[in-house]
């Protein structure tokens, strides 16, 4: 089968992420940074953020979304660097483009969906921005866009700020939202021959999981449902976190049924009366029973209710830290791996979904494919020194 291949003008989170779940599944994907400007740091800035792992612009934060990638360095600014564009996309039979620079940016730097198409009109085009084309000069970054869309609103203690979420979901709904519709536009390609244009509006990517409180409004509802309840659950209880003698257990009651079950076990009796057999019935004694329970739990050890809620059934989970999440034998065996210049491996997060690779190459460094892939695409390398003299590409070593 046909290696796919994408050449993707991406930095920051969410389209390098997207872009890793191609090279997982063992598709070829070149990344495209600018050319040094000699204004801060050449290329991607995240390639400057966290630890130092292998060279100043490989840093930690950087390497698990570019493994098994390849980079070049193009000056999209200028003409000529756009035709070289141009001369990838059909040399190397390109099944995709993708970016997340601002729309307004599009045409200027000659990557807009209407003159790639016109030049090879089966090309998928995919782009991330913060709110779509019709907010052209609008900047996404995932923590702006998790206060636009309510998420902050939603997250944090009820008597609290605003917070934040621990992980930067929209970048990652945002780059599996271009995953997706990159596979059903090559699903469409292949009936039909044709290409698609692929916007991805960061904020609308978000709402669109607004699901269980976003239409309450048109149900008069009241401000609580809407709004902030730390760990608790806005309609199922008790769902929340209880803190046990050594830590703490979170707990998740989603029906009646499981509610008898929890009040038949023997240190949990105490909590039953006949208004809680009924979630409706909960919902009026809500302070209440989350009172009664952390007064049960607080006298045990986690180990000690766990054994409990396991042999009631009951759904629950210890609240674990990022090491104890990577030790579990659920998750450890299913780490994707990559190794670095001087032999170790680094274990990074699992494949969303099982059936892809498991090991890549380590991320590249900036412009580290340049040389190498406009030969591919049929420059001699008199004409990789011209480009270079031209200010089109980086100074390489050919």
């Amino acid at each position: 089968m046909k290696q796919r291949t994408i050449i993707s003008l991406e930095q920051a989170l969410s389209l390098p992420y997207a872009t890793l779940r191609f090279a997982q599944l063992g598709w070829r994907v070149i990344r495209i940074e600018a050319t040094p400007t000699g204004v801060g740091l050449p290329g991607d800035p995240n390639r400057y953020i966290g630890k130092v792992v292998v060279d100043d612009d490989r840093r930690s934060y950087f390497i698990a979304p570019n493994v098994g990638k390849q980079a070049i360095a193009l000056n999209l600014k200028s003409k000529h660097g756009q035709e070289v564009l141009y001369r990838l996309i059909d040399e190397l039979e390109a099944d995709v483009f993708c970016c997340n620079t601002m729309p307004s940016r599009y045409s200027q730097l000659g990557i807009d969906y209407q003159t790639l198409s016109n030049r090879k009109p089966d090309l998928i085009w995919a782009g991330i921005s913060a709110m779509g084309p019709d907010y052209p000069n609008t900047p996404g970054y995932d923590p702006a866009i998790q206060a636009m869309a309510g998420y902050m609103e939603l997250t944090g203690p009820a008597d609290g700020s605003p917070t934040l979420a621990g992980v930067p979901i929209i970048d990652l709904k945002a780059g599996d939202e271009v995953y997706a519709a990159v596979m059903a536009a090559l699903l469409e390609r292949y009936e039909t021959g044709k290409g698609t244009q692929i916007n991805v509006s960061m904020l609308q990517a978000a709402a669109s999981w607004l699901i269980t409180t976003l239409p309450l409004l048109d149900f008069d509802c009241e401000q609580s449902e809407i709004s902030r309840c730390g760990n608790e659950h806005r309609k199922f209880i008790p769902t929340n976190a209880y803190a046990t003698n050594n830590g703490f257990i979170f707990m998740a009651i989603g029906s009646d049924i499981q509610w008898k079950r929890l009040t038949k076990v023997k240190r949990f009796e105490s909590i039953a009366n006949d208004v809680r057999l009924t979630n409706e019935g909960r919902h009026q004694e809500r302070e209440a029973i989350h009172r009664d329970i952390a007064s049960v739990t607080s006298l045990a050890t986690t180990e000690a209710i766990t054994a409990d809620f396991e042999a009631a059934m009951i759904p629950h989970a210890p609240i674990q830290t990022i090491p104890q999440v990577a030790q579990m034998d659920a998750i450890s065996s299913k780490l994707t791996s990559t190794t670095l210049p001087d032999k170790s491996v680094l274990h990074m997060q699992p494949l969303a979904a099982d059936g892809g690779l498991r090991e890549l190459g380590f991320a590249p460094k900036y412009s580290q494919n340049t040389g190498e892939v406009l030969r591919e695409a049929g420059y001699s390398n008199e004409e990789i020194i011209t480009l270079a003299e031209q200010n089109i590409i980086p100074n390489i070593n050919l």
